[in-house]
């Protein structure tokens, strides 16, 4: 910013300069409503181009990458963890199936219920887990050794 002050600075500097060299007060007399409204369109000039620029600017752009975890080869299930959160071997099965990405519907049709019952599994197992959403059921099942 000071550079742009400066150099501005600068070359009005020159343009006075210039101005009294070539006569000054002749011009300035002889075109003096020309002159003020080229430095009015010029001060314009600069302040649209200006204010432009900084409203234009390109925001930063902030990348995401998921790094995959890979899970220890020799999984051991928290069985005590597992009984106390009085989580059953079905609902257990929902939720890696939902750990594999199935849907409700894919879940239903791999474990030959309705999508009604995969439904009420897998909010028994949200409310057991504490959870809102499948996603953190999932982080937090496997945080508690539940699956792998």
């Amino acid at each position: 910013m000071y550079k742009h002050v400066l150099l501005y600075g600068l070359l009005c500097g020159v343009l006075i300069a210039a101005l009294r060299l070539i006569g000054y007060r002749w011009l300035v007399v002889e075109y003096s409503v020309e002159i003020y409204g080229a430095l009015v369109a010029a001060v314009f000039a600069a302040l649209g181009i200006w204010l432009g620029l900084r409203l234009t600017r390109r925001s930063e752009t902030v990348v995401v990458r998921e790094v995959p975890v890979p899970a220890p080869a020799a999984f051991v299930r928290d069985e005590s963890r597992l009984s106390a959160l009085g989580i059953t071997p079905r609902e257990l099965e929902v939720l890696e199936l939902i750990a594999a990405g199935l849907s409700n519907k894919e879940v239903a049709a791999r474990l030959f219920v309705s999508e009604n019952t995969v439904k009420t599994h897998s909010s028994r197992v949200f409310d057991k887990l504490g959870a809102m959403r499948r996603t953190q059921a999932v982080q937090l099942g496997k945080e508690l050794r539940l699956i792998p």
